[in-house]
């Protein structure tokens, strides 16, 4: 139980950081500043809550309904506290196509998503190294190495990723229709029941920078097979649901189609 509070305390730890990192850089850097900051701190903090998480789960052996409340609880935070951020690329190219933003724009986002996934593993790796546990002890024995998250071959991999991204881009989609107080835990439950479902395949990251930050460091693959299941696959899992419900099934229906005009902050944001 040592471990689990040691890793409970560096969680705590993590998204208090993010959250002291947001509050002032909403105060000191105002506009589009802001915008920038708050996806480097919110992907910061969901990165490092992450690799605390696999860590805990791969090497703690924790219960299945410890693994999963953990889960749950860490999703509804990181939803509550996320202020809109995405914290994810496909959001920013989601955004581009709706015209809500330009590329430049998207490629300043991604870039900030992506440099605070690289301070997220320096984080770890400098939490980790003061031996709080016998889980960072031990890991730091190992050198801080992750071995195959793959559980399955690259292409059911790359299979669950699409499936797990386009699952949570149909709940972000629809979860309007439930009620506000009610949203975050809704999709904190689909996501909860995906790590359930797929995460003994591919990891069910579905998120290119938090897998660019947790999986890409493992050995087990190459680069190239990496970016095939964790950036290939979630970023044609999320297009082919914008193109199912607001294209094909318009169509089919007989209905006007909703278009890429909807400004994609108009949904929740999930990862």
């Amino acid at each position: 139980m040592t471990d689990l509070y040691v890793s409970l305390a560096v969680l705590g730890a993590a998204v208090t950081l993010s959250e002291a990192i947001r509050r002032t850089g909403a105060r000191l850097f105002p506009g589009a500043y802001w915008i920038y900051l708050l996806e480097a701190a919110s992907t910061f903090q969901l990165c490092c809550c992450t690799h605390e998480l696999k860590l805990l789960g791969e090497t703690a052996r924790l219960e299945l309904l410890v693994g999963l409340t953990l889960t749950y609880t860490m999703t509804v935070i990181h939803l509550l506290t996320f202020r809109g951020a995405t914290c994810n690329p496909s959001g920013a190219l989601e955004s581009v196509c709706r015209g809500g933003s330009t590329v430049r724009a998207a490629v300043v986002l991604i870039a900030c998503q992506f440099g605070a996934a690289v301070a997220a593993q320096y984080f770890a790796a400098s939490v980790w190294s003061l031996g709080l546990s016998d889980v960072h002890i031990r890991h730091q024995r190992f050198g801080f190495r992750c071995f195959d998250p793959l559980g399955g071959t690259v292409l059911e991999a790359a299979a669950v990723e699409l499936a797990c991204a386009f699952t949570v881009q149909a709940a972000a989609m629809h979860v309007h229709r439930v009620d506000e107080k009610l949203r975050a835990h809704f999709i904190a439950a689909v996501i909860t029941a995906l790590v359930y479902t797929g995460g003994g395949i591919s990891g069910a990251v579905f998120n290119p920078v938090l897998a660019f930050s947790v999986q890409f460091p493992c050995s087990g693959h190459t680069y190239l097979e990496y970016c095939f299941v964790y950036w290939l696959g979630p970023l044609l899992g999320v297009a082919s649901c914008i193109l199912l419900f607001e294209k094909i099934i318009p169509f089919l229906s007989g209905k006007s189609t909703i278009g890429l005009d909807v400004p994609a902050a108009q949904k929740p944001k999930t990862q």
